[in-house]
């Protein structure tokens, strides 16, 4: 009798083991999002313009950069 409980403990915490490294495993998923460096710089500079407008409660008037063409792809600056 002793050892068919054993034997049935023995399962039911091998099946909760599992049950755990299978819920474990997609938290371990890692997405990778990368931004081109000139559209981050840009959207900086438009999101420090912006504060700067609102602190000083005068509205400047906005300096319209040249859009990136989307076929073109991001280059980093040489090292």
């Amino acid at each position: 009798m002793k050892k068919q409980t054993m034997n049935l403990m023995s399962k039911s915490l091998l099946a909760t083991v599992a049950l755990l490294g299978v819920l474990a495993l997609p938290a371990c998923v890692t997405i990778n999002i990368y931004f081109p460096a000139a559209a981050a710089e840009k959207a900086a500079d438009k999101i420090i313009d912006d504060v700067w407008q609102l602190k000083d409660g005068v509205k400047t008037p906005q300096v319209k950069t040249p859009e990136m063409p989307a076929d073109q792809p991001a280059t980093s600056p040489a090292k």
